[in-house]
């Protein structure tokens, strides 16, 4: 990650900006052109990796699969779409395009990797494509915003580290009912992940973390004792992340993020550290 880092600060101008913007367009596309499609050859199935096919010259499905639909029901690929712009966004903001870029493009190299071992070993070319790496990014995004409040088909609030847990369920559950090669497509999506945010997460469950995280628990439950009996309190600023006002923090320091859509205020904590709000 330190060479990541270094790379992306010598390399400004590297990355693709707005990359799932791209990527949605084209799948969006491909699903438009398959949905009016009457013949028996679909756009998608020319595009989706196959290494037979890749090894006898087509090597544009080594790029091509990441636009390939993974859902045939117009609704579901709407809100699959709409969530991956979302979190990709998301992401990209956070890291710069230069670092998502190469977050999606070891992603991909991962899968053709995988898709290539799996032909030499079974002779079967599985079809590889994106749909876990596409929800991997929702690990990471938890990761760094775990508070975050996603709204599931747009009337459940839920927050973001509570879904994770239930995308973790889900590729256990790939992973069990799923026939080879497949099975094992989730856990190549999850080597992107550990390797963008391993550190950070094996530094949580550290043995000595846990009494920390014991007295981080109590310290939230006081403060929020705390904050409850100052609410009546007039303040001039407060935190749209942790919720901390000039009157209970007077040494705090506030300012408004010009990113932001509208007027919303951060400490000094989360001022750089915050998912921008849209329109």
């Amino acid at each position: 990650m330190r060479w990541i880092d270094r790379f992306c600060y010598n390399h400004p101008r590297f990355g693709v900006l707005n990359l799932m913007r791209y990527i949605i367009i084209g799948t969006a596309i491909v699903f438009a052109v398959d949905l009016i499609n009457t013949s028996s050859v679909s756009l998608a199935g020319l595009l989706t990796f196959d290494a037979a096919a890749v090894l006898k010259g087509q090597i544009w499905r080594l790029v091509t699969f990441v636009i390939v639909p993974q859902n045939t029901s117009l609704l579901f690929f709407a809100m699959e779409l709409s969530f991956a712009y979302f979190i990709g966004g998301s992401l990209e903001q956070e890291w710069g395009s230069g670092k998502f870029t190469i977050y999606y493009l070891i992603g991909m190299v991962l899968i053709l990797a995988y898709g290539f071992a799996s032909y030499g070993i079974t002779s079967f070319s599985a079809p590889m494509n994106v749909y876990y790496l596409n929800m991997s990014m929702f690990f990471a995004f938890a990761t760094f915003s775990p508070d975050a409040r996603i709204w599931m088909f747009g009337i459940i609030p839920l927050k973001a580290k509570w879904l994770a847990w239930v995308y973790a369920a889900l590729f256990a559950l790939a992973i069990i009912r799923n026939p080879f090669p497949l099975n094992i497509l989730p856990v190549i999506a999850s080597l992107n992940y550990l390797l963008f945010c391993g550190e950070w997460l094996f530094n949580y469950v550290r043995p000595r973390n846990v009494s920390r995280q014991a007295k981080t628990i109590n310290y939230k439950q006081a403060a929020k004792k705390v904050r409850k009996e100052q609410a009546s309190q007039p303040f001039r600023h407060k935190c749209a992340v942790c919720g901390k006002t000039d009157v209970d923090s007077p040494n705090l320091e506030f300012r408004y993020c010009s990113r932001c859509s509208g007027y919303h205020c951060f400490c000094e904590e989360h001022i750089n550290n915050h998912v921008h709000f849209t329109e």
